[in-house]
């Protein structure tokens, strides 16, 4: 499979550069929607009632290919997601990338901290031989390349600022997704809520998640404080109180949870009315899609 699946997507998996002409005849100019967005609730980002939840590919296709690369992303966007999930942090000299570790050495073939390391030396590291043979020089993508790639083949962003940032840290990042055209394409979560206060600041236009391992005393407070679009928290936290869907949806807010790969759980969330679902199964979820009815339908 990795081996299909690598020279299907060889030009963004071994280069980092867009797909070539031949490719991009095959590829899908947009991704398939899971369920509509705009204006789709109170919040705006509340799912219709009788759509499935929203897939948001963890880290792109993680379970199918190398997280938080191009070649992730297209196997997530073929497989059907209209969000690619990816973490972002700054070289040491300040250069956006996408990463989720605070070091290179899980998922390159270098070592240290990202911060520690120059755009140079980011640029040189194989992302890709830790996952199979077959990814064998993959780079790790700037944030620059990664908005590049999702405006011209398609596909949203969910847009994790990992670890604390300062406000220069956080601007350089709108200044890249305004550069690109993407402010209607990117949605800006994060566990650090000040880097969320400087989003907000520096680009009122971006929706805001926050990412949480345990919900808030009083979640809709917290999300209106914050002037959020969602509140993310993770399927534990949520299990543990199911009713923040009722409330937070009351007061417009969206609820995406993290990182969902069982289709129990896929059913029990959709059924409470998350609306979307960030899995490292995208292709499975997307296809569980098509089958779920909402309850009390027949089906």
């Amino acid at each position: 499979m990795a081996a299909l699946l690598a020279a299907a997507f060889g030009a963004v998996a071994l280069t980092g550069a867009p797909v070539p002409p031949s490719a991009q005849q095959s590829a899908p100019q947009s991704a398939p929607q899971s369920a509509p967005q705009a204006a789709a609730g109170p919040g705006g980002w509340i799912r219709p009632a009788g759509a499935p939840p929203t897939v948001f590919a963890h880290r792109g296709a993680s379970s199918a290919a190398p997280e938080n690369t191009l070649v992730s992303d297209e196997v997530a966007r073929r497989a059907g997601a209209e969000w690619i999930e990816d973490d972002v942090q700054p070289s040491k000299d300040g250069v956006p990338y996408v990463l989720h570790d605070d070091t290179v050495d899980r998922t390159t073939d270098g070592t240290g901290r990202i911060r520690d390391l120059t755009a140079a030396q980011l640029d040189a590291l194989d992302a890709g031989s830790w996952f199979a043979p077959a990814y064998a020089g993959t780079r790790l993508p700037t944030l620059a390349a990664q908005l590049e790639d999702l405006r011209t083949r398609g596909g949203k962003l969910l847009l994790e600022i990992k670890g604390p940032h300062t406000r220069d840290e956080v601007a350089r990042i709108v200044r890249e997704v305004r550069d690109h055209g993407m402010t209607d394409r990117v949605f800006v979560q994060s566990f650090e809520v000040d880097a969320l206060r400087h989003a907000r600041e520096l680009a009122p236009e971006l929706p805001l998640g926050l990412l949480r391992s345990t919900l808030d005393a009083d979640p809709v407070a917290t999300a209106h404080e914050l002037g959020l679009a969602a509140y993310n928290p993770s399927d534990e936290a949520l299990s543990a109180r199911p009713g923040a869907v009722r409330d937070l949806h009351a007061a417009g807010v969206a609820v995406n949870v993290w990182t969902v790969d069982r289709p129990a759980r896929w059913k029990a969330l959709a059924d409470a009315g998350v609306d979307g679902i960030i899995t490292n199964r995208p292709a499975e979820l997307a296809g569980w899609n098509a089958a779920w009815s909402p309850p009390g339908t027949a089906g």
